[in-house]
């Protein structure tokens, strides 16, 4: 099971089916808030939905396209975090993320985005990582530019939230320039990675 412990804090954790009680009722404390920016929770309903959104993350994981990660905090979990699909042809994904209320102004998720950036480059041996962020959601993109990425575009009306479509900002970080910022895992990169040539028939479809 991937853990990606981050501080004393803080881990990383692949969602297992014993999580989903606790994850579903992370989502149903937190449905006003999250709902703000995002646009899934209504169908996240039942127990039953977060397990399968559980299970879908284990297919990706298998068929190496990414994975997906609880946040746990101090021993309770405290979100999700984790790799879109990867495009390996482009060597490219995409971050996304979400925090309960309470557990916010603890730096989790700048934290944890700099764990998962690491990995996607170290090793997934990717060229580039994205984040796209609403634009007026303005906690999340002082996240994104703290932690370095360039603001590349807009995609105007790009996210149906409810009754009402948002703005996207396209944050973007190369693999080059993340590692010229912080120096990378250059153990890491000298060794190579078991994930570097890693393709399959899913990729190439």
């Amino acid at each position: 099971m991937l853990t990606l412990a981050i501080d004393a804090d803080i881990t990383l954790r692949m969602l297992e089916i014993e999580d989903a009680d606790a994850l579903f009722r992370l989502i149903d404390e937190n449905r006003r808030h999250l709902r703000e920016w995002l646009p899934w929770v209504d169908s996240n309903a039942t127990i039953e939905d977060t397990r399968m959104f559980i299970l879908s993350a284990h297919e990706q994981h298998t068929g190496n396209l990414g994975f997906q990660t609880g946040v746990w905090f101090r021993g309770q979990i405290a979100g999700v975090i984790g790799f879109h699909r990867i495009d390996w042809q482009n060597r490219n994904v995409e971050i996304g993320y979400w925090l309960g209320a309470e557990f916010q102004g603890h730096g989790i998720v700048t934290k944890a985005c700099r764990r998962l950036v690491d990995y996607a480059f170290d090793e997934y041996r990717l060229n580039r990582v994205q984040i796209r962020c609403a634009t007026e959601n303005r906690k999340s993109c002082a996240i994104i530019e703290r932690l370095g990425f360039n603001r590349e575009g807009l995609n105007r009306q790009a996210e149906y939230l409810y009754d009402h479509y948002v703005d996207l900002y396209v944050y973007g970080m190369t693999a080059e320039e993340w590692r010229s910022r912080s120096g990378g895992n250059a153990a890491a990169r000298k060794n190579g990675s078991p994930h570097g040539n890693n393709s399959s028939p899913t990729e190439r479809s």
